[in-house]
């Protein structure tokens, strides 16, 4: 005869490993800050999330510190917690910071890299063309985000490195406005930029990656710009 177990049911069910409840909550927060869903000043109320996500308050106020720390939420006086807003009025500075790492991490990826370097490099191209042909906005925000990052890896300082991938993560909520722009469907010569990039590092030709690292920052600043001066008003008779 088997042998009953007086185990609860839900004692039985796989248990979840440590730190994982709060890399869900950071996952699930994180993709609908990225996307959009929480749009920029909206509060996290953290018993919906509870209720949502049917875990406790713990992961989830470790995965806001984690959020936090990477610009995307930010506590209030009140220890609220509210989707941090997209400081628009500063955002010269950061087309300025941005394009200067573009030009940069390319440069120093021409004179630096290794064969083990392009492998990766095009590893990434490829996530992105592929992300870019099934019109999957998240993933060709990361798989960018990638690309860009191993230039700057290849480029050999660790410097410039973490400054360009927290550029880049900061601007993950404009990059998906600029997707939106082109209602996801991103014009095929952007997947050609980064092609022509690549051929540019490979071929060592430095002045050539200066020049393509700005013209890639330029044509995303204006499609940004043009994006959000665009005239939405209603002529609405009266």
């Amino acid at each position: 005869m088997a042998k009953r177990s007086d185990t609860p049911a839900e004692e039985t069910q796989p248990e979840r490993k440590r730190g994982s409840g709060a890399q869900h909550v950071y996952e699930v927060l994180r993709r609908d800050i990225l996307n959009l869903t929480l749009p920029p000043g909206s509060l996290i109320d953290e018993v919906q999330l509870s209720e949502r996500l049917n875990m406790s308050r713990t992961p989830i106020r470790e995965a806001l510190v984690r959020l936090a720390s990477e610009g995307l939420v930010s506590t209030l006086p009140n220890r609220s917690t509210v989707v941090s807003n997209i400081d628009f009025l500063n955002l010269h500075t950061f087309f300025d910071a941005l394009t200067l790492m573009y030009r940069v991490t390319t440069r120093l990826a021409a004179e630096n890299h290794t064969e083990a370097d392009m492998a990766k490099i095009r590893a990434c191209q490829a996530a992105f063309s592929h992300a870019v042909d099934t019109q999957d906005a998240q993933e060709m925000i990361s798989t960018n985000r990638e690309f860009h990052a191993a230039i700057a890896e290849a480029g050999r300082n660790p410097y410039f490195t973490g400054l360009f991938c927290r550029l880049l993560d900061e601007g993950r909520r404009l990059l998906r406005l600029y997707y939106l722009s082109f209602d996801d469907r991103l014009p095929h010569r952007y997947v050609v930029e980064h092609d022509e990039m690549i051929a540019a590092i490979e071929a060592r030709d430095v002045a050539l990656c200066d020049r393509l690292g700005r013209t890639h920052a330029d044509q995303i600043v204006a499609q940004i710009q043009q994006m959000i001066a665009r005239d939405r008003r209603h002529d609405i008779p009266l």
